[in-house]
């Protein structure tokens, strides 16, 4: 049997709220006609976080843990092809078969530009764990920290505020760069047969498309992770699946 893919060459639709809407609407059916999958995949998620964390109190160097916290959500488009791909076959009516979801991510035949993506997502992780060493370094780098108290301390001081605030709009700019290339490319490997450039750039054009819109939507799914990862991580588990699920109806919506 053929199997008929949408064009290559997208078209990109302007979207509003009511899409944003629809999206979560539709993302949270999926999450509770697929439950099981959607909290295996949030939780390596989870188990990643939490292995960071402790990884780093149990050092005595605390303050590695915010960047390391921070930055870890960039990771989150990687884990969510998992959930695009559940999503894709609800929506085309396939049966959701456990080899196929959670080998979505290395099928070079049918989707070569996801390992690609994928490689371009951790090393920007690591560019950003790397840039907040440095900021790290540049206002802190002298300051002397042993233990949770002290290191907290050293965090109010203006040194350390300053550090705060400055790594905050690096890391703003970072997230905002990250999600406007990867809003709707992952879900557009997985849906189409395009190289991972033109995925990117499609991605980049929607965002300039409606900014408000998308950059609302960006700021949306920042917000939730953060709050999903207060309590040790576990509202991710609810977090991860909902906003995974819904990203791929909105690619639904904005590209045709």
């Amino acid at each position: 049997m053929s199997v008929t893919h949408p064009p290559a060459v997208p078209d990109i639709n302007e979207v509003d709220a009511s899409d944003l809407r629809a999206s979560l609407a539709l993302g949270w059916r999926d999450f509770r006609r697929a439950p099981l999958y959607g909290l295996v995949f949030s939780a390596v998620y989870v188990l990643g976080g939490l292995l960071i964390t402790f990884a780093m109190t149990t050092k005595g160097q605390v303050w590695w843990t915010l960047p390391a916290s921070a930055g870890f959500p960039i990771l989150g488009p990687f884990i969510a092809c998992g959930f695009y791909e559940i999503s894709r076959r609800l929506e085309a009516g396939e049966p959701l078969r456990a080899g196929a979801i959670f080998g979505v991510i290395f099928r070079p035949k049918q989707n070569s530009g996801i390992p690609a993506m994928a490689a371009v997502i951790v090393v920007y992780f690591l560019f950003w764990n790397f840039l907040s060493h440095m900021i790290f370094a540049l206002f802190l780098g002298n300051a002397v920290m042993t233990n949770v108290s002290s290191s907290l301390a050293v965090f109010l001081s203006p040194e350390g505020l300053m550090m705060l605030g400055f790594g905050t709009l690096v890391g703003a700019a970072f997230a905002t760069l990250l999600f406007s290339l990867t809003v709707v490319s992952l879900p557009m490997l997985l849906d189409r047969e395009v190289d991972f450039v033109t995925a990117m750039l499609t991605s980049f054009a929607l965002v300039q498309a409606n900014p408000r819109i998308m950059l609302g939507w960006g700021a949306l799914i920042g917000l939730c992770l953060f709050l999903g990862m207060l309590p040790g991580f576990l509202g991710l588990f609810v977090v991860l699946p909902l906003f995974g699920h819904a990203s791929w109806h909105l690619y639904r919506r904005a590209i045709s």
